[in-house]
């Protein structure tokens, strides 16, 4: 195998001595933002949904058959089934915490595929091998992590690993911060609710000199309380009081903060990270026809990077199907494509340039003749 020379081999270093979690300590806060922030939560739903959508090519006719049956009935941790919910549970648990680790379960015989199984990263830990282009999964314990027993079961995947790392990082990455911030101020809008949306009033009384204050007092909160409730039954009743009175709402003189260019800025930054138009999110800013074209065109880029991924992990559990099954042939991962409108441009595309090579053939042709 080939050594890396600019990588530090790690048979003295901590790295190998003493592997990590798979699970990235910042993962409770990751859960949170989903929880805390539905728009976070709605995006990755939304590039799973996207990403998905795909069929299973295969040259020998028996192991096209085999694979259809296989992709809509393997068995999926407890109560799934089909490859495309596997896929989509394996993409959300990259796109949440960076990594996601899946592993093949054999049948009790060993000669098929029994079922699928999408890993929890807190039960593994990862252990850099002998130079940097290794990486050894193994199960976490009390004593220590122990290796698997068939590594050639399970598959790991990372999305976007800094250099010289092998655990991914989470597309959630840089947005906490963002988050907070914007909870804090849905926080305080409901506060301020609180505080002056349900509406409370001051009475002031002021008496006659030489009067009992604090019997007129009295009477007056006893009328006003009786008139309260009766409105609140329904009931239309006048407040009737003698002498100087005047009533105020508490905090009527004050007004909620506007909050709609704050919490806009740090929508922009949170759906920037996720790659979505704002549309795809319910959001409607204003956008013209050719910029809404252009989102359109990345969010494409994006998600063929995140079948990149998936599409090595689709090859190797079917493969591996079809060789416990003993049938020939190779396997191909076809996605489909990600919207019409892209496929119709495309075909507008490839017809203006087929005209445009036929008038250029018909232009020297009429040269040649003349």
């Amino acid at each position: 195998m080939a050594v890396v020379q600019t990588g530090r081999r790690m048979e003295e270093g901590w790295g190998r001595r003493f592997p990590v979690s798979l699970r990235p300590g910042e993962a409770a806060l990751y859960e949170g933002l989903r929880e805390a922030v539905p728009i976070i939560d709605a995006a990755l739903q939304k590039i799973v949904r996207l990403t998905s959508g795909f069929h299973l090519v295969c040259g020998d006719p028996g192991g096209q058959a085999f694979l259809d049956r296989f992709r809509k009935e393997i068995p999926v941790g407890a109560g799934g089934r089909g490859l495309d919910g596997f896929l989509s549970g394996y993409l959300m648990s990259l796109l949440t915490y960076g990594s996601a680790v899946g592993e093949m379960v054999l049948s009790p015989a060993g000669d098929r595929i029994g079922a699928l199984y999408l890993s929890d990263l807190g039960d593994l830990e990862l252990r850099c091998g002998e130079n940097p282009l290794e990486a050894e999964l193994l199960l976490a314990g009390p004593g220590g992590g122990t290796p698997l027993p068939y590594p050639e079961l399970v598959f790991f995947s990372a999305l976007n690993p800094e250099p010289g790392q092998a655990a991914g990082r989470s597309l959630l990455r840089g947005l906490p911060f963002l988050s907070s911030v914007l909870t804090e101020i849905y926080r305080a809008m409901g506060e301020n609710f609180r505080r002056i949306g349900a509406l409370r009033y001051a009475v002031t009384v002021k008496p006659e000199p030489g009067t009992d204050a604090g019997t007129i007092a009295d009477a007056v909160a006893r009328e006003w309380s009786g008139a309260m409730a009766a409105s609140a039954q329904g009931e239309i009743r006048d407040f009737v009081a003698v002498g100087d009175v005047e009533i105020k709402v508490i905090g009527a003189d004050n007004q909620f903060i506007d909050t709609q260019v704050p919490v806009r800025q740090l929508l922009e930054q949170i759906v920037a990270k996720t790659g979505l138009p704002p549309f795809l999110l319910g959001l409607s800013w204003s956008t013209t026809e050719r910029m809404s074209r252009q989102q359109a065109d990345i969010l494409t880029t994006e998600l063929e990077s995140y079948r990149s991924i998936l599409t090595p992990v689709a090859e190797k559990i079917c493969r591996m199907a079809l060789d416990l099954a003993g049938l020939p042939g190779e396997v191909e991962i076809a996605w489909e494509s990600i919207s019409l409108q892209d496929e119709t441009e495309e075909a507008n595309a490839r017809y203006t340039n087929a005209r445009a090579a036929l008038l250029e053939q018909e232009l020297k042709k009429k040269e040649a003749e003349g």
